[in-house]
């Protein structure tokens, strides 16, 4: 059943509703000195989605690196970069009423009335992309877009999607490289 929201996750990142974006870094990083880029070992694989949503994300992620300046390499990175993939039910109940108090008949009474629920359930994803000091092993920079789960999008509105929402979630870094 994970695995089922994992999917969802990247469907969502492709479907019409916005993305909420945040990012934290550390002050005291020195981004000049960051010139190239790679991913972790979970990165590569992202067993959580299928291989074609991991490669439209890494795709997408490799774009905002190479506008920010960046050189993939192999070996020796200045930076590493690590996805992580977050799900999270969510329910919102809507009550409707009808009649109640008020004037009836000859006087002032109860009306009869009912009041109706409506349950929303739904699933929010969440993509943290992290870049990774590569010598000190610490985190200089986090971005995190976070949207309401849609599985039923076309492919090629996905991955437009999967780009916005990466686009989105890059906007807020602090620097490019040298």
């Amino acid at each position: 059943m994970k695995v089922f929201y994992y999917v969802l996750f990247t469907f969502a990142i492709a479907a019409c509703a916005s993305v909420t974006t945040s990012f934290d870094y550390d002050k005291s990083a020195d981004f000049s000195k960051y010139k190239t880029y790679a991913y972790t070992e979970h990165t590569q694989k992202l067993p959580e989605i299928n291989s074609l949503d991991r490669d439209r994300i890494l795709a997408a992620i490799d774009s905002e690196m190479a506008k920010k300046g960046y050189t993939k390499s192999d070996s020796n990175s200045d930076v590493l970069v690590d996805v992580f993939l977050k799900t999270e039910e969510e329910m919102t109940a809507t009550a409707t009423n009808t009649g109640g108090y008020g004037r009836w008949g000859y006087g002032y009474g109860w009306g009869g009335g009912t009041t109706h629920v409506d349950y929303n359930k739904y699933t929010k994803g969440t993509m943290f992309i992290s870049l990774v000091d590569s010598s000190t092993e610490k985190i200089v920079w986090q971005g995190r877009g976070t949207k309401t789960l849609n599985e039923n999008v076309k492919p090629e509105k996905k991955e437009a999607n999967i780009k916005s929402a990466i686009t989105m979630i890059f906007a807020k870094y602090p620097k490019t490289a040298s």
